[in-house]
Formats: structure tokens, C-alpha cells, sequence
């Protein structure tokens, strides 16, 4: 179920009259997802936050309500802390590297230069190695400016440690980020070249785009072929990368497309949806690549997904 469609217990608007409750839910829907999403790095688990939110918000008199929007946001970020733990052991189990579910975006998230760091694969991957409350308390504070006490409500703790929680946080993911800011331009013609590279299987070419330090994940899942472990190093990925498509069989088609509010890569095999490239550019060079082809993480690939803050 993507981003814009709606369960049997979940509204949608059809241009009819729809109460007030209905009318709010639906007005922020696109923010809960965004919410939902950020915090648990998955599309298929935030719907599933999303209609759990719905339900609940659909039991709240109104009339006690100050801020609908602040209400929604906290109703959304509790039922994701749940999912985001439970997540966490489902993940101890899983087969091979994982990888964020991708997702493809519209224009107007690239535009947002705040969002679409904050829904990029590598900022996502990073906020992987925080603790469930500390990646809501970011999320909420760094990406959508969410006052502490709101934050607090949303987390069920107090403003001061709300605050330490956040500086915690807030410290962690500015010692792992790039330190400068990539310009569109520059992400696209590196992924250009990335992209030829791969089509002629031009091992030059990958060594000159490639960072010493380059990082090669893929999650199959257990289901689609990949890498058991990260590839580390210009040399190693270029080699592998440079082996070309022909392994893959069938005939392969690559298009250039907006992952997560960056230039990414969709692979078709025969028509079919393969995988999905998303990369980490910096100073110009590719610093990470991310490759997801788990079926289960590719069915927001075929529409765009509408994100907001």
C-alpha cells in the first residue's frame, strides 16, 4: 500500500463533506507518513503506523484538542517508537545487510535541501545506530523543529532529559555526516558517470569516481542474490561493479530516477523492477552505494511517494 492510498480503516478524501476529525487526518497525513517513515527507515511499516494513528485519533473528542497537528504527531511517533523496537528484534534475524526501504520521490523533496538530507539512504542508515528514543527526539527536533515540550509529550519524558536526548543525538549523527553540502549539479553528473561506468563495465572510470574509502551494501533479503558483507575500498567495488550486467542475465535496463530526494539508479530485468541504486556523494566522489533488491522494499519505486514537513 503506498504513500497516498489508504486502508479499510483509514479516510481518504474524495471531495465530499468529511467530518472534522477526518479532515484533519487528512490535511497531515503526508507529514505522519514522513514522521513514521524517517523514524523507522521503512514505507510498508509507517502505513501501518499511519492506520494504528488513524484509529486512535478517530476515538479523541476534539473538543479537548489545542493543536490537531501536534496531537496527530504525538499519536504518530508513539505508535512508531512501538513498531521502531519491535523492529529492532526482527532485524537481529535478517538475512545480510539492511538496507532502508527506498523510496521514489517527487521534485519538490529535492527542493527541500533540510528534507531530503533527512530522508536520504545514508542519513537513514545513520540514524540506525541511535536508540529508538533518541531517533524520535532527533527526528522530531532536527528535521520537523518540533518544540521540546512537544517532543516530550510525543516521547513520554520530561523537557530536560528531552533536551540531553537530544544534544546526545544531535552530537552523534554531526561526528558521522558529511561536512559539506553536495550541490544537485554535482550529485547528478557523478551519478551520471557512475551510471555509464556500469553500463560499459569501464574499470577506469569507477576508479576515478570512487572514494578510497567507498562502501558496497546490498540487501537481498534472503530472497534476491546479494552481498553477505559490506565491500570496503575504491579497488574492490570498481572490480565487482566493472564485472558488468551480463550476470545478472535477461536484458537490463537502468534509469535515472529521484531516490529519497536524491539522483538514484532503478535496474529492470525484462521490464521488472530489480533493484534500486542510491549513493552518497561527497566532494564529488562516490563515498557510499547503496543497493537494495529485496522485493518486499521495492513497491514505492513504481510511483512517487509524497513527503512533507
Amino acid at each position: 500500500m503506498g504513500e497516498g492510498q489508504v486502508g479499510a480503516a483509514e479516510p481518504f478524501d474524495h471531495g465530499i463533506s468529511v467530518d472534522p476529525a477526518t479532515e484533519a487526518y487528512v490535511a497531515h497525513r503526508k507529514l505522519l507518513f514522513t514522521v513514521a517513515y524517517e523514524m523507522l527507515g521503512s514505507a510498508a511499516d509507517a502505513e501501518d503506523v499511519l492506520q494504528e494513528t488513524w484509529l486512535r485519533w478517530a476515538g479523541v473528542d476534539l473538543g479537548t484538542v489545542r493543536d490537531q497537528r501536534a496531537y496527530l504527531v504525538r499519536i504518530v511517533t508513539r505508535q512508531a517508537l512501538m513498531r521502531l523496537r519491535a523492529l529492532g528484534r526482527r532485524k537481529e534475524s535478517y538475512v545480510g545487510p539492511w538496507l532502508p526501504e527506498p523510496l521514489l520521490t517527487a521534485p519538490d523533496v529535492a527542493e527541500d535541501v533540510e528534507l531530503a538530507e533527512s530522508v536520504s539512504m545514508a542519513m537513514l542508515l545513520m540514524l540506525e545506530t541511535l536508540s529508538p528514543t533518541e531517533r524520535a527526539v532527533f527526528v522530531l527536533r532536527e528535521v520537523f523543529d518540533l518544540d521540546y515540550d512537544e517532543i516530550a509529550e510525543a516521547v513520554g519524558k520530561n523537557q530536560a532529559a528531552v533536551r540531553q536526548i537530544a544534544h546526545r543525538a544531535r552530537s552523534h549523527v554531526a561526528a558521522r555526516r558529511p561536512r559539506d553540502v553536495v550541490s544537485r549539479s554535482e550529485t547528478r553528473d557523478a551519478l551520471d558517470a557512475f551510471q555509464r561506468a556500469v553500463e560499459t563495465g569501464d574499470l577506469q572510470r569507477l576508479l576515478d569516481i570512487l572514494a578510497p574509502d567507498v562502501v558496497l551494501l546490498s540487501d537481498g533479503g534472503g530472497v534476491k542474490k546479494a552481498l553477505a558483507h559490506p565491500i570496503v575500498g575504491a579497488g574492490k567495488v570498481a572490480r565487482l561493479l566493472a564485472a558488468g550486467l551480463d550476470r545478472f542475465g535477461g536484458k537490463v535496463w537502468i534509469e535515472p530516477v529521484q531516490v529519497n530526494g536524491h539522483p538514484g539508479l532503478v535496474m529492470r530485468i525484462d521490464g521488472e523492477v530489480d533493484g534500486v541504486v542510491a549513493m552518497q556523494i561527497e566532494d564529488g566522489l562516490v563515498t557510499g552505494i547503496y543497493f537494495v533488491r529485496n522485493p518486499a522494499k521495492l513497491t514505492h519505486v513504481e510511483r512517487e511517494t509524497a513527503l512533507s514537513r
